[in-house]
């Protein structure tokens, strides 16, 4: 069951470019960066009321599927990603990026819907604590 939107990762040629515009636009820097031979391949930011997440991931990793270097991820939070991606592949859609671990508290996964968009899961830890804080 999609729970909420819990994050958005934009994609980029350049990472440490789009890290210091975002980083304007913003008005913060990153709380997190995860490199990969030196230079960062995600970087993620926590933004406004509710710190939503916005991240920025290396179009080397994780590549649109429509072959373009821009667009957009938004991923849904979930209780179980494997469920809800099985689910969700049972119901049409294609494998954009299988559940992975991205570190303790984060999974995540993403498929192609049957329009051609990029639908994400994920299993976010951040997010059941912002939901804990609001009770």
């Amino acid at each position: 069951m999609l729970r909420g939107l819990t994050t958005v990762t934009f994609f980029a040629d350049d990472v440490p470019a789009a890290v210091a515009w975002y980083t304007q636009v913003f008005g913060a820097e990153p709380y997190f960066q995860r490199p990969v031979e030196g230079t960062p391949a995600y970087v993620e930011f926590r933004v406004g009321d509710y710190q939503h997440e916005f991240g920025i991931l290396d179009n080397r990793f994780c590549p649109h599927p429509t072959g373009t270097t821009g667009g957009a991820v938004v991923y849904w939070a979930v209780d179980d990603v494997q469920a809800e991606f099985d689910r969700l592949i049972g119901l049409g859609a294609t494998v954009h990026d299988e559940p992975t671990e991205r570190g303790p508290g984060f999974t995540t996964a993403s498929v192609v819907d049957p329009f051609g968009n990029v639908l994400g899961v994920m299993f976010n830890q951040h997010y059941l604590d912002v939901l804990g804080g609001r009770k």
